[in-house]
């Protein structure tokens, strides 16, 4: 089979058309993908941006516990505790007991 020059560019023709078509399946093939990658990048960035408001409310809750911790702290500086007191009560009954013998 002698292959002229007109069968062999309508060979070519053809191989050209089909690989094209080829070409244009992969390029959507591709495109498709790379859609399929943004959009989960797009959720993972929402995802990120949620996370980080919920670390800057929770940054902001741990200073007001912080602060709330500080007053506490200084409150009860300023009270007796049980023991003192219980010492004190004490010292109150024995003065007691002295005036009323005086």
């Amino acid at each position: 089979m002698e292959i002229n020059e007109k069968k062999l560019k309508e060979i070519l023709k053809r191989q050209r058309d089909e690989y094209q078509r080829y070409l244009g399946v992969l390029a959507e093939n591709f495109e498709s993908q790379i859609k399929l990658i943004a959009e989960s990048l797009y959720g993972v960035q929402e995802q990120l941006i949620a996370i980080r408001d919920m670390v800057a409310k929770n940054t902001e809750d741990i200073e007001v516990i912080k602060m709330d911790i500080s007053i506490i702290r200084n409150d009860l500086k300023e009270k007796v505790d049980r023991d003192e007191f219980v010492a004190l009560e004490k010292r109150l009954h024995l003065l007691e007991k002295k005036l009323q013998r005086a």
